[in-house]
């Protein structure tokens, strides 16, 4: 086998079907961006669920000076006797996994390291107002939530209980619903591709029914004579995929860190999940139009 020969037949193949193949190129690449774009955000959603569910599912944030929630208002910051109260109450309803108190100080710190990117909320933040707190991991986290939070509930002291898994939720529901539809559109852009593949194969394999007839003729077999063909199938799949991983490079630098700009966790993908995603793009491109060249060779080539 030349493999000279086998070149020139794909560059012709491409060149006569100049139109088709800078469709189907398009049509890989958006499908497969599309498609990692939606791996991305499940492995944002998992990254992130990861993290807060081996951290705070509750918390109890205590009284300042000039808090007006709670007890606050009539009683000002709470105290020391009133801290190991509230502790006491919290250990009392067994539901607890873990405590932590943080201290005002603490809570301080904390809060301008994890806003250091978003200098105008530190700024324009009073750190006298950030509060001490209780961090509470639960049992269970759906049938805990409310018993912890009635047994405190009133409590002096107390100035406001956030869910925090609550509050998580409707975050991976959001998330949830963006990947889904990415999803659901890259699936059918690639029935398209598959389509497309076919057509492109089946439109190179009629313009080159003469030289085919005459591979026949000389005893040419059957993988050489559609090789040629699947070279081209696979050759615009690797430019779909080339192209669809410079977009999901720019999804991830530009999309997925403006989530963690509004969401400054400390939760983002790292590059090796963003190669993770581009390998998976690579073998699902290679695999759409390796496998539909093929079957549609075996069809329209039958030696």
């Amino acid at each position: 086998m030349r493999a000279q020969f086998v070149f020139s037949e794909v560059w012709i193949g491409l060149r006569r079907n100049l139109t088709m193949t800078v469709a189907l190129v398009v049509v890989v690449a958006i499908s497969l961006s599309l498609l990692g774009t939606g791996l991305l955000f499940v492995k944002q959603v998992d990254n992130t669920r990861s993290f807060w569910q081996s951290r705070v599912q509750l918390s109890v944030y205590l009284c300042t000076k000039d808090s007006l929630g709670g007890t606050c208002q009539h009683n000002g910051a709470v105290t020391a006797t009133e801290v190991a109260n509230i502790r006491s109450d919290l250990y009392a309803t067994h539901d607890i996994l873990s405590l932590q108190y943080v201290t005002q100080k603490a809570a301080q710190q904390q809060f301008v390291h994890e806003f250091a990117n978003n200098e105008p909320i530190v700024k324009y933040t009073s750190l006298d107002e950030i509060p001490s707190s209780f961090e509470i991991r639960l049992k269970n986290t759906q049938a805990d939530a409310s018993s912890v939070t009635s047994a405190i509930d009133g409590v002096q002291g107390v100035a406001d209980v956030e869910n925090d898994a609550s509050i998580l939720d409707q975050f991976y529901r959001l998330l949830d619903g963006a990947r889904n539809a990415v999803v659901v559109i890259a699936l059918f852009l690639l029935v398209a591709a598959i389509m497309l593949v076919a057509n492109t194969i089946r439109l190179s394999a009629f313009n080159r029914r003469r030289e085919t007839s005459i591979m026949r003729l000389v005893g040419a077999s059957n993988f050489y004579v559609q090789l040629p063909f699947l070279v081209e199938g696979v050759i615009a799949g690797l430019i779909g995929w080339l192209v669809a991983a410079g977009l999901l490079v720019l999804v991830k630098s530009v999309l997925l860190s403006t989530l963690q700009s509004v969401f400054p966790y400390g939760v983002q993908l790292t590059t090796a999940d963003l190669i993770e995603v581009i390998i998976v793009a690579m073998i699902t491109g290679l695999l759409i139009t390796g496998s539909t060249s093929f079957l549609t060779l075996r069809r329209y080539l039958r030696v």
